[in-house]
């Protein structure tokens, strides 16, 4: 994505995307390559099964994924909707023919980005790549075993998703709130394909890359270093005295396998978008 000179330090609201491969510290040197491969053959192909031109994006590499930047030109509903079903279908295409799938944690926020010769860099950027980094992340994609977990922050919740559209079901988030670095921020959660996930509490993270941190996860953050503390919905009505459970039931609900029924804007294998795959639904 080209940038004229006089725009350099000129801060413009884009969406960004931060895209992190699961447990890639796990994978040999000789492994990794064909990892990032992959990563890259999967989200470029979504970007063209959803009419997002290859040059209209800014993309840089982070050695174990991906930090994307999208001009406010390009509708956020159709990165939000069609481009994560698409990127979601691609996964599990690739997963298909792997003893060890592929996960990847998928982070989006809107904010104020500024490029220079060397990339972008922002709040919103280093928002967006704690939200990947998230221990809620982590655990979600771990414990439901899933291919792919979305989070997006509050403020693109409240402005995008919650209005819903093609492909995007609000109902299938959940909320959380983390205390991070730079202080508690609430984010929402994902899983394509299932009903909004249940949000436990935290986990120790591991050590990972930050927004400031060298391609390939050389740096890492006092918040990464540290435990996050998460608060769901559920806290919130328990701190209430809330005893028989009312408000938001998605915040109860524990995702379990693969949706196998059409509702909505939600589908599944062997029908993707009016093209057939060949194959039936997968049995994770």
């Amino acid at each position: 994505m080209e940038h004229d000179a006089s725009d350099a330090g000129e801060a413009r609201y884009e969406l960004v995307i931060s895209v992190d491969a699961r447990r890639s510290g796990q994978y040999s040197d000789a492994d990794k390559p064909r990892m990032r491969e992959r990563i890259y053959r999967v989200l470029e192909t979504a970007f063209a099964q959803a009419g997002v031109g290859r040059d209209a994006v800014h993309m840089e590499d982070r050695g174990d994924g991906v930090l994307v930047s999208v001009p406010g030109r390009i509708a956020v509903t159709r990165l939000l909707g069609l481009w994560m079903v698409e990127v979601h279908e691609n996964l599990r295409e690739e997963n298909r023919s792997l003893l060890v799938p592929l996960g990847l944690r998928v982070a989006m926020h809107v904010g104020p980005v500024r490029h220079d010769s060397r990339g972008i860099s922002g709040r919103a950027v280093d928002l967006t790549c704690r939200l990947a980094d998230s221990s809620v992340t982590r655990q979600l994609l771990d414990r439901e075993q899933a291919d792919l977990v979305l989070a997006v922050s509050d403020s693109l919740y409240v402005d995008v998703v919650s209005a819903g559209g093609k492909f995007i079901e609000p109902a299938r988030f959940s909320r959380a709130r983390l205390a991070l670095k730079e202080g508690e921020v609430s984010a929402w959660f994902h899983l394509p394909g299932r009903p909004a996930p249940g949000i436990g509490p935290s986990a120790p993270e591991e050590p990972g890359p930050t927004a400031s941190g060298p391609a390939g996860g050389a740096g890492t953050s006092p918040a990464a270093a540290a435990p996050e503390r998460v608060r769901s919905d559920r806290d919130d009505r328990n701190d209430e005295g809330d005893e028989d459970g009312g408000g938001d039931a998605s915040a109860r609900y524990t995702a379990q396998g693969d949706l196998s029924v059409h509702q909505h804007n939600v589908y599944q294998q062997p029908v993707h978008i009016g093209r057939t795959t060949g194959a039936g639904p997968r049995k994770d």
